[in-house]
């Protein structure tokens, strides 16, 4: 299927200005397929002309499943919040990500779409080693947007030897949601520098703040309060905390 659609809509979030970004949130998208196995609607699209050879993944609104815990119709801000608390943390664990209200099926969020190969997720980045400092930071910012699906299938080795996470959608809920396959991470030292990032993270949210501009357009005051409070609580932290005994807080499937 092939659909094309304008140029961004007059509410579509500020987001800091870069190439990227601006090709996000304003280029004609054109839609190519729906990507297997995602349990909500998530579409492949060409981001402007083809010769641009620029990908994304588009998650309408219209495509999200019903949730007994989380309000119909957020997850896609949510995948947006997740990716401005990256960056206002400067720490780069999401890839670009913005919310198109002119979308070919509607609103929805707009990532850029990470080439990787697909065996290579967190199950196997701990076996090859190496990943440790960066697995324990995307721990972190599970810890901090409160994350209720961090499958393994959701984590990705960078070129850099770095990682990346995606599908942010069940996140930033104000009661302790946290199901995850981080918790090999549990009792890693959280690093001076990661806490005064969350230390400043949660300083800007106290205050009028790009971020907190941003995010209040994104998330219920009620979610933006708790992750207020989690940012600072973690930037108490000097280790990850352990897994909650007898309780299991893993996704299903893991990966």
């Amino acid at each position: 299927m092939s659909e094309r659609v304008g140029t961004e809509s007059p509410s579509q979030p500020r987001q800091p200005a870069d190439d990227e970004l601006t090709a996000l949130a304003q280029q004609p998208l054109t839609v190519h397929g729906r990507l297997a196995g995602a349990s909500n609607h998530t579409l492949l699209v060409q981001v402007g002309e083809a010769e641009q050879q620029r990908l994304a993944v588009y998650k309408p609104r219209s495509g999200e499943r019903p949730l007994w815990d989380f309000p119909h119709g957020t997850l896609c801000d949510r995948e947006v919040a997740a990716y401005v608390v990256s960056e206002a943390l400067g720490w780069g664990l999401v890839p670009s990500t913005v919310r198109r209200d002119d979308a070919p099926h509607g609103p929805g969020a707009v990532q850029r779409f990470v080439d990787h190969d697909p065996e290579r997720h967190y199950f196997a980045l701990i076996d090859e080693g190496g990943y440790e400092r960066a697995l324990a930071q995307m721990a972190v910012f599970d810890v901090l947007v409160n994350n209720a699906d961090r499958k393994a299938s959701h984590v990705m080795a960078t070129a850099e030897g770095g990682v990346l996470g995606i599908d942010h959608g069940l996140t930033f809920h104000p009661q302790p949601k946290l199901r995850t396959v981080i918790w090999d991470m549990a009792g890693h030292a959280v690093a001076e520098a990661w806490r005064r990032d969350l230390h400043s993270l949660a300083e800007q949210l106290a205050r009028d703040s790009d971020a907190r501009e941003l995010l209040s357009g994104l998330l219920a005051d009620v979610e933006l309060a708790a992750l207020a409070q989690r940012a600072a609580a973690l930037a108490e932290l000097t280790a990850l905390p352990d897994l909650p005994p007898r309780q299991r807080p893993y996704p299903w499937p893991p990966l």
